[in-house]
């Protein structure tokens, strides 16, 4: 096992153990930094933060600015905005969500696939061979962390607007030790 893989919990040392394939050796194994992945959910924070507070003011300016007591039917009117209000606070709360499910990632990089497992109830694997790290776009922050991507995936919305994601090791610490194991994976087609 790699002496990376103590860096990892327990728990997840544990599942990436038993995701293993015979004769499968971890070469590195690591996580993203929570902290950095939540920074970037901060950005929905620019969205969020004027949609609650629309939707508490349009809340209370439906209910005239005072606590129904709902002896009339006009007085539920205020509840139509609960939903908004909800969708608000989700957004609102999406950075801890974002920390929450980093805490719970693993990134692996073994003798024969390099593989990506998150969740904490129901586990998801997703899997890169030799083959398909042919393209490893490097990207380095200043401390030497940063992103190693290895595919995107692109599809069209309900709105038929083209969206992408970018797959593969997001926000790990020392980027260019990680990517050398990469290569030395890739070049074994």
């Amino acid at each position: 096992m790699s002496m990376d893989m103590y860096r990892v919990p327990q728990v997840l040392q544990e599942r990436v153990m038993r995701e293993l394939q015979p004769g499968e050796v971890v070469s590195w194994a690591g996580q993203p930094d929570p902290r950095r992945m939540m920074l970037g959910g901060f950005a929905l924070w620019l969205f969020f933060i004027p949609w609650t507070a629309f939707s508490v003011f349009w809340i209370a300016g439906a209910s005239g600015f005072k606590v129904p007591d709902f002896s009339q039917p006009f007085e539920f009117f205020p509840l139509f905005g609960l939903p908004f209000l909800l969708i608000g606070v989700g957004g609102l709360s999406s950075p801890f969500w974002i920390y929450r499910k980093a805490r719970h990632m693993v990134y692996v990089v073994t003798s024969k696939r390099a593989f990506v497992m998150t969740g904490s109830r129901s586990i998801t694997v997703e899997s890169w061979s030799s083959s398909q790290l042919e393209k490893i776009v490097r990207t380095e922050r200043p401390d030497g962390s940063g992103d190693l991507v290895f595919s995107t995936e692109v599809w069209r919305d309900s709105d038929g607007d083209r969206r992408t994601r970018q797959k593969g090791f997001m926000g790990i610490a020392d980027v260019r030790m990680v990517e050398a194991h990469l290569q030395r994976l890739a070049a074994l087609k």
